[in-house]
């Protein structure tokens, strides 16, 4: 077994150089949000699409361009409004009155990377038209299934819920995503080196420094790195405490609505795989799952009333949880 973690580790080791190389570039326009940039980047290796939330003006949308930027794949920004349909996303059926027929007209998610800027900005029935998309990576127009190329992301920013025009999104809509991340503002030096360079007029440019291809390949190296059995129990302990906290000996049970999905013992995984990719290494540890945890669970634990009335979030929830499990 160590044989095939050693490599294991050549192989990380190998493919990872690109990670380096793309940070690099993306940090030429984005100062700071090392954390959002890295979570991008997990998302990118690890197949699972992302939901970023935040005040405006904190360049989440501007992280996903530059992002896409230096990939050479097919990119699509799409902002959300009330006014959208369901069809200005996935496309639709057009008549052709001369021939009596129909033409199907393909939408704007037909792409690699989407960017659905605002997603909350939207009604409930604009934001499922992204479901189908984003679990069976494959699009239904009338009688016809089209098959997404690979990579297809779905990297979503959405303002908090309390700001004016937001629709809360259907629970369904939010599992699919992988990562929910909550962006913060900058420190004071960082704050600094962003006035300086929006202020001089200058264009910042990055190049494209990977293809689709690395991606995949690099995908495909993921699915190697090992995972101890002990640290994949730990996972779906983590998991199974949002649902039967008692067992645990953890006396939250009606601080929880629900608890977390089989979705999130699987992207919890996936993201911790990711995790130790981008680190160099070829075996995850309990580090990398509670590094990876926060991102992946905070969206899956739907709070009781009595929790809001008492003031806790379920990132309180999910702190706790990964307090009092044990660590292998």
């Amino acid at each position: 077994m160590h044989q095939d973690i050693k490599a294991i580790q050549e192989k990380v080791a190998q493919e990872s150089l690109f990670i380096r190389q793309l940070v690099a570039e993306i940090e030429k326009v984005i100062v700071g949000q090392k954390y959002l940039v890295e979570r991008l980047l997990i998302g990118l290796l690890a197949n699972g699409h992302i939901l970023i939330e935040g005040v405006p003006g904190l360049a989440k949308t501007l992280a996903v361009k530059t992002l896409s930027d230096c990939i050479q794949t097919k990119f699509q920004r799409i902002q959300f409004t009330p006014d959208l349909l369901p069809a200005d996303l996935i496309g639709t059926l057009v008549y052709n009155p001369q021939n009596g027929g129909f033409t199907t007209k393909k939408g704007p998610l037909f792409s690699n990377l989407i960017l659905a800027d605002e997603i909350n900005r939207a009604p409930a029935k604009v934001q499922s038209a992204l479901l189908e998309a984003m679990q069976e990576r494959q699009i239904t127009i009338g009688d016809n299934t089209f098959k997404l190329e690979e990579p297809f992301l779905v990297l979503a920013t959405q303002n908090p819920i309390e700001q004016e025009g937001t629709y809360p999104l259907p629970e369904a809509q939010v599992d699919r995503f992988m990562l929910k991340l909550k962006i913060t503002y900058p420190n004071k030096k960082e704050e600094l080196e962003i006035m300086e360079r929006n202020t001089k007029g200058q264009l910042l440019q990055v190049q494209r420094v990977i293809s689709p291809q690395d991606i995949i390949k690099a995908r495909s190296v993921l699915n190697e790195i090992y995972v101890d059995d002990k640290v994949k129990e730990y996972m779906v302990n983590i998991v199974f405490a949002t649902r039967n906290p008692e067992e645990h000996n953890l006396k939250i049970k009606d601080l929880i609505a629900y608890g977390a999905s089989p979705r999130a013992s699987i992207y919890l995984n996936l993201a911790a795989r990711a995790q130790a990719f981008i680190r160099g290494r070829g075996y995850v540890t309990p580090e990398d799952v509670k590094a990876i945890g926060m991102d992946v669970l905070r969206h899956r634990v739907i709070v009781t009333y009595e929790a809001e009335a008492e003031e806790v979030s379920s990132e309180d929830i999910v702190k706790k949880i990964f307090d009092e499990i044990e660590v292998p």
